[in-house]
């Protein structure tokens, strides 16, 4: 009879590993699987040591062996207890655990995982204690996340596109711990189309100042990490931010949020109002112009929901500037930017991997969070929507070469 294809490892091997094993416990950290985990990696670090030894020779250093001391190291399914070789000049740096290391590679993943989905300290502590049999204390959970901020820095100053076809910009507020205050602060995010139709998070800011000069910098920093160009910037009506766009990219078309205008609105009404009073803006910002939606908004102000709640039609005036750039473009071009869909949809994701956290500590523990948020979410973006594909074409006729280069 023919034995089973049992991979680099013959039949009669492992039957003796198991030999007398208890199989409840063979695959834990105290049975099969970290008694051969504990002799791989001495094994290794023997091996180690031995290349170490030798190229010591070859120095014409005289070295050897000085017997080995115990280290436990945390493992993401244990601890184990190793036996680490020394040298007599003490200058052996093993390189699979590292001096003054204690973790094995992927511990601190399972770390920064629980910390992702928002535990507290005290939840890890107490996850990692019942998974694995590991006591880990409140400063090596705050030294392993913290290590995450060297790869939030390297992410906000990596090199963007020369140029987007869309920027979506948009915010959500989170209260953070301010000079011993709990603030509710702004955190901007910013998302980039390319002519391809992909998307990126361009990156996050924390407000820190009010207004156009905060702007002004964001955008500023945009264009030092390499974009030149931005052909359509979709915002939420902020107070400074079509101006610092400008400043910073004079070409570019800044479009107010429809949806965020018409959310404006309804906040004037009674909720058994809104749904007709949405009907009633419908002709003004599916008018076939500029020209034609102005009628239209003047038709909704001298009809009763105009005359009830005046304060709709001088919000959408105060930001008709940045409201007609969108009549100029055709219906394939509207339909993507008729809205920050594709921004409050990243929103509403980090929100809901957030809300639970109450407060954070500061600026930095927000950036942190957010951005391993961030990141989970844009793993699962796929292919550019189909609508994409009808609207470059459209794109190639408005903006001819600059959409080119886009891409």
């Amino acid at each position: 009879m023919a034995k089973k294809d049992t991979g680099p490892f013959s039949a009669e091997l492992l039957d003796s590993l198991l030999s007398g094993r208890d199989p409840k416990t063979v695959l834990d950290s105290s049975g099969l699987i970290g008694d051969l985990k504990k002799a791989l990696a001495e094994r290794m670090l023997n091996a180690e040591m031995d290349v170490h030894l030798e190229n010591e020779a070859e120095s014409g250093v005289a070295n050897h062996r000085n017997g080995s001391s115990p280290k436990t190291v945390l493992t993401p399914e244990g601890a184990i207890e190793l036996s680490i070789p020394r040298d007599r000049h003490g200058r052996f740096a093993p390189a699979l655990i590292a001096k003054y290391r204690r973790r094995f590679p992927g511990f601190d993943d399972k770390i920064i995982a629980l910390y992702a989905r928002v535990m507290s300290t005290r939840d890890i502590q107490a996850h990692v204690r019942e998974l694995y049999g590991i006591e880990v204390s409140p400063d090596l959970v705050s030294a392993v996340t913290d290590s995450v901020i060297d790869e939030v820095t390297a992410w906000q100053s990596r090199p963007l596109e020369n140029s987007y076809a869309i920027v979506f910009f948009d915010a959500l507020r989170v209260k953070i711990r301010d000079e011993g205050l709990v603030r509710n602060k702004a955190v901007y995010l910013a998302i980039g189309v390319r002519a391809s139709g992909h998307k990126e998070v361009l990156g996050l800011w924390i407000e820190q100042t009010e207004g156009a000069k905060f702007w002004l910098r964001v955008m500023n920093e945009i264009r030092a990490r390499g974009t030149q160009d931005i052909l359509i910037a979709v915002v939420d009506g902020l107070k400074g931010f079509p101006d610092a766009i400008t400043a910073v990219f004079p070409d570019t078309v800044v479009q107010t949020c429809i949806v965020h205008l018409i959310r404006y609105s309804m906040q004037f009404a009674s909720w058994k109002e809104r749904k007709t009073i949405g009907a009633a803006l419908k002709p003004v910002y599916q008018a076939a112009s500029a020209e034609a939606a102005a009628r239209e908004l003047d038709a909704f102000d001298r009809g009763p929901w105009g005359q009830k709640y005046p304060a709709i039609g001088q919000s959408w005036r105060r930001n008709w500037e940045a409201v007609t750039p969108f009549f100029a473009f055709p219906a394939e071009v509207r339909k993507i930017i008729y809205t920050t869909n594709a921004i409050e949809s990243l929103n509403a994701s980090v929100r809901k991997a957030v809300r639970n956290k109450g407060h954070f500590p500061s600026d930095q523990a927000a950036t942190k969070l957010i951005w391993l948020a961030l990141r989970q979410i844009t793993q699962k973006w796929k292919s550019p929507p189909i609508a994409w594909h009808a609207a470059k074409a459209q794109f190639a006729i408005q903006f001819g070469e600059r959409f080119s280069l886009t891409d």
